[in-house]
């Protein structure tokens, strides 16, 4: 990544939001990866991405630039509760830079660190090959997929994978 920062990974804050919308705006306008309402308003979108703790939210930044953003939390409530799961979304200009792989890293250091027995990807698009081969070059496996379950722009009706790490 050009811009002369420091590249890092860090919590959230409020007056980062600013930073963080317009990420989650291309990303859900692309229709590509996420199965998001791209007609999303802004106080939607804000609520459904800055989740309140135990969750985490955490940005990449580039000196005082958001390249990139993941929240992170248990996949379910009870019986559900021991499993993260997760959301990650990386800037356009800042694609294929290693921000991906530093936010899904810095995940998987939270899911052990908060003593999760794994982490579970609910639905990545079957099209989305740098977000499968990241995924797998970090130890996750797909254990299965929901075919023609996502409506790509360009692709038609694709599948969406549930993709596994076993933190155990």
């Amino acid at each position: 990544m050009d811009g002369g920062g420091e590249r890092m990974i860090r919590e959230a804050r409020d007056d980062d939001w600013p930073g963080i919308r317009p990420i989650i705006h291309d990303v859900v306008t692309e229709q590509q990866t996420f199965a998001y309402d791209p007609a999303m308003a802004e106080r939607d979108a804000r609520r459904m991405w800055l989740l309140d703790p135990p969750a985490r939210v955490v940005v990449a930044v580039d000196g005082d630039r958001v390249t990139g953003t993941a929240n992170m939390y248990a996949n379910r409530p009870g019986p559900g509760s021991h499993v993260a799961s997760g959301s990650l979304m990386v800037a356009k200009e800042a694609r294929g830079a290693g921000v991906g792989r530093a936010l899904t890293t810095d995940l998987i250091g939270w899911a052990r660190r908060s003593g999760f027995a794994a982490i579970q990807f609910n639905a990545v698009v079957e099209v989305n090959l740098a977000a499968i081969r990241l995924y797998e070059s970090l130890g996750f496996v797909t254990l299965g997929t929901a075919p023609g379950a996502f409506r790509h722009p360009t692709e038609g009706d694709v599948g969406l994978r549930i993709m596994w790490l076993d933190l155990r």
